[in-house]
């Protein structure tokens, strides 16, 4: 029997819990359930401990980011000998086939495969995740996408051996865009499975019109991308950032010019680290030693 690692990186998770929690539980494929929690400032861990003694807890003195917690957890994978890990946000929760839909799905073996994301509603589909399918159909079981956002993965544990975890570089977003761009380095697909469901209670938030960190983050993935030589990626970032600074004074918006100038000063000031992570993506097998990891 394939054993199944879930991963849930939380910070104040006691909302969602009830719902999240209970939904793996009850999967007609059984799962270990891991949860690092990033300094909660709720409940979030006795909550858990009292209501949930199976599940593994893993407590952070700080908030360490999305991808740095999930490594812990993929390093514990590795050295406990998970065939897979399922990422899971906090505030999502599963249809009790949806990991039994993953594991069966024989035409994509060899691939990071993610379910259908419904948001909270459980009517329609996460605008994120339309956003990202627009050009499909859904009228097979298996569609292949260049990229879907990691509330939802489902990743055999040879891939990550291979290709290694989230990218430290990156502390809150970006990391599973950048963690995409290496699976395409190394051709290695992405699919959506059709019957499997899974439901992110994000529906009700709004995006500010412009977010710089949203844009510091996206122009350091496309500095990160290694399917880019290094020209073209110092392009799309650090040029890319100046453009728009300079298209932002000529409308007169000198608060937002200014922004983008210190975004480009970021992106300046982490060239040696881009190069060092450009370097190490590239090579398969370069992030692990695969010494046993103690919880």
């Amino acid at each position: 029997m394939k054993k199944v690692l879930t991963l849930i990186v939380s910070y104040n998770f006691e909302p969602w819990i009830n719902r999240c929690i209970p939904s793996l539980l009850d999967s007609t494929y059984p799962t270990d359930i891991m949860v690092i929690d990033n300094a909660s400032g709720d409940n979030t861990v006795a909550v858990l401990r009292e209501q949930y003694p199976s599940v593994i807890i893993v407590e952070s003195k700080e908030n360490l980011g999305f991808g740095k917690a999930n490594n812990i957890g993929m390093e514990y994978a590795i050295s406990h000998n998970y065939d897979y890990v399922f990422l899971v946000n906090q505030d999502a929760w599963l249809e009790k086939d949806c990991i039994s839909n993953l594991l069966h799905q024989e035409n994509a073996q060899g691939a990071m495969l993610s379910p259908m994301h419904y948001d909270g509603t459980e009517q329609h589909l996460d605008k994120g995740f339309a956003e990202y399918c627009k050009h499909i159909s859904f009228d097979k079981d298996v569609h292949q996408v260049d990229f879907v956002n990691a509330a939802f993965w489902w990743i055999p544990i040879d891939i990550i051996k291979r290709i290694g975890s989230f990218s430290p570089i990156f502390y809150h977003y970006g990391e599973d865009k950048d963690f995409g761009n290496r699976l395409k380095f190394h051709h290695i697909p992405i699919y959506i499975i059709k019957k499997a469901k899974a439901y992110h209670d994000r529906q009700d938030r709004i995006a500010p019109s412009i977010n710089f960190k949203s844009e510091f983050v996206y122009h350091l993935t496309e500095f990160c991308n290694i399917n880019y030589s290094w020209s073209e990626a110092f392009s799309k970032a650090i040029l890319a950032v100046y453009k728009k600074a300079a298209k932002q004074l000529l409308k007169g918006n000198w608060a937002a010019a200014s922004n983008y100038m210190q975004i480009a000063s970021n992106l300046w000031n982490k060239v040696s680290e881009v190069k060092a992570t450009r370097k190490k993506n590239k090579i398969l097998s370069s992030y692990f030693n695969l010494k046993v990891c103690e919880i």
